[in-house]
């Protein structure tokens, strides 16, 4: 998937007001691009335009999720949130940082206050946020080109080395393509099986429940922070124990149970499908590389009318079939949108000039399985585009000839 490449500064103090300055943890950090309207211009998945200002907007880290140095007044367990953001800063180039004894997320004072860097971005989060892949000094390309996102250049991003270290959770989001989806599970799955970062300390995962007695519990704890932000809440109602925590969770299918795609099913769900709460123990069935996270659903009035990058993606593909292969290829298209897409026009293609049309319409949160026709699954290994009626690229997935098994469907992101 093409990503627009974005130059600026990150910034992580206000000279003229650092009381009032930049909050950076271990997955979001100020950013000051040198051309404002390309921000601008980047895809809205959940219809929210960009919180841009002249001091710059926030970029969430795509695909990480960091411990929580600051939520809702309170944190989770401070010594791996802190390690995260430092090491986030430190590859950033920033030195000398000191934080306000009495403000303890804001910086007092740095060597220097900003840095040169660029994002690769694909598009605005729901809070206004940047999503993008982050990276120190200056990109090969020009500012607003754009850049192919393989495997390799996402390595070198800020991103994958934090997640390669352990320092942070994965959160995969529909807006990250298929392909880099299954390349960064594997990072992070490397991570935990060598005990890197915070693993050895992690809970509430399927190695096993955490046991929460009441907020201050949260704190000292290492658990998948958008779990965390959800049992803050929670917990702040009064609730004695987590036994109402999957009724809560349900009464807000937007801001609290969120839409996810169950990747090991094939089947789209909510947050409530992979938690378990009860009593005073709480704990992910699934661990969160392999799940995908949908955006929240967009508003009527700043919905683009174009579709979007990772609007809707391919989760599957069956290259080859029990029996002859001729007409029993399939494809598993997801519309990750929550709304109706028009396929009118659109078109998958294969890596040799191969294309299917596509036609109908893709009901919200639906998945539709379609035969190959004249793609080329081939049982070497391909690459599959899909392409809206504008030509735009919305979706890209490739396969190895060691991941095609006879009548297994090769899934793309678990």
């Amino acid at each position: 998937m093409t990503y627009t490449v974005l130059r600026g500064e990150f910034v992580v103090r206000y000279a003229d007001l650092p009381r009032q300055g930049p909050e950076p943890d271990g997955d979001t950090v100020k950013f000051r691009p040198d051309s404002p309207g390309l921000v601008e211009r980047l895809a809205r998945p959940s219809g929210t335009p960009p919180d841009l200002t002249a001091r710059g907007v926030s970029v969430r880290l795509e695909a990480i999720d960091a411990l929580e140095t600051h939520f809702a007044e309170t944190h989770q367990e401070l010594a791996g949130a802190n390690a995260a953001r430092d090491e986030l800063l430190r590859l950033l180039g920033f030195t000398g940082l000191q934080f306000f004894d009495d403000l303890p997320n804001k910086v007092r004072a740095a060597d220097r206050d900003a840095v040169r860097g660029h994002v690769l971005s694909n598009g605005v989060d729901a809070n206004g946020r940047l999503i993008g892949f982050v990276f120190p000094g200056e990109p090969d390309g020009p500012d607003g080109g754009t850049v192919f996102l393989d495997d390799a250049l996402a390595d070198r991003s800020l991103n994958a080395r934090l997640l390669a270290a352990g320092l942070v959770y994965p959160a995969f989001y529909s807006t990250l393509p298929a392909s880099l989806r299954t390349h960064l599970a594997g990072v992070s799955r490397k991570a935990r099986a060598d005990a890197a970062g915070i693993w050895p300390r992690s809970t509430a995962d399927p190695d096993g429940p955490a046991v929460v007695t009441g907020a201050a519990a949260l704190r000292s704890l290492v658990c998948w922070p958008k779990l965390f932000r959800r049992l803050v809440p929670y917990l702040a109602t009064g609730a004695a124990n987590l036994d109402g925590f999957d009724a809560w969770l349900r009464s807000d299918p937007v801001n609290r149970d969120d839409a996810v795609f169950l990747l090991d099913r094939l089947e789209t769900g909510n947050l409530h499908d992979v938690v378990v709460a009860r009593g005073t123990t709480v704990q992910l069935t699934a661990w969160p590389e392999d799940f995908v996270i949908m955006p929240d659903p967009p508003t009527a009035s700043t919905r683009p009318s174009a579709p979007a990058a990772g609007d809707v993606v391919i989760v599957a593909a069956l290259p080859d079939p029990a029996g002859p292969d001729p007409g029993r290829e399939r494809l598993t298209l997801l519309n990750a949108t929550a709304a109706a897409v028009d396929l009118a026009g659109w078109t998958l293609r294969d890596r040799s000039g191969g294309s299917r049309a596509l036609d109908g319409t893709l009901a919200a949160g639906d998945v539709v399985q379609v035969a190959a026709g004249s793609l080329r699954l081939g049982n070497a290994g391909g690459t599959l585009t899909l392409v809206d009626a504008l030509g735009a690229p919305i979706d890209q997935v490739a396969y190895t000839a060691g991941q095609v098994k006879q009548g297994r469907t090769v899934l793309f992101g678990h």
